[in-house]
């Protein structure tokens, strides 16, 4: 008897693998996952970002994204600094320890796709 194939559980399985492999390896630089995968969207970046275009490449809700953000900030990966023409808006500005993760990070990406 043949199975039908469940293209929408196949995508579930293939995205476990693909979390597992990215918090195991991200772990080792320190960050998490998701934390890396923010990493990797900041970098290389010549225009500002801010949390709410993190909120919409992520498809995150504004209270996980502004979560993920202030443990980023609390450890060092990033700060959010005010831009002059918005007092509302706080661009994203990768620190040194950032940068250091962030280079790990891409390699781990690279190796798992």
């Amino acid at each position: 008897m043949e199975r039908d194939i469940a293209i929408g559980r196949i995508i579930g399985i293939l995205s476990n693998q693909i979390k597992r492999q990215f918090d195991s390896s991200a772990s080792k630089t320190g960050v998490t996952g998701v934390q890396g995968r923010v990493l990797h969207y900041l970098l290389p970046r010549e225009q500002e970002i801010f949390q709410k275009d993190l909120e919409e490449e992520f498809n995150l809700r504004r209270s996980s994204a502004t979560g993920i953000l202030q443990l980023m900030e609390k450890n060092g990966y990033i700060e959010r600094v005010p831009v002059e023409y918005d007092a509302r808006l706080k661009k994203i500005v990768v620190l040194p320890k950032g940068l250091e993760a962030s280079a790990a990070v891409d390699e781990d990406i690279r190796y798992v796709e």
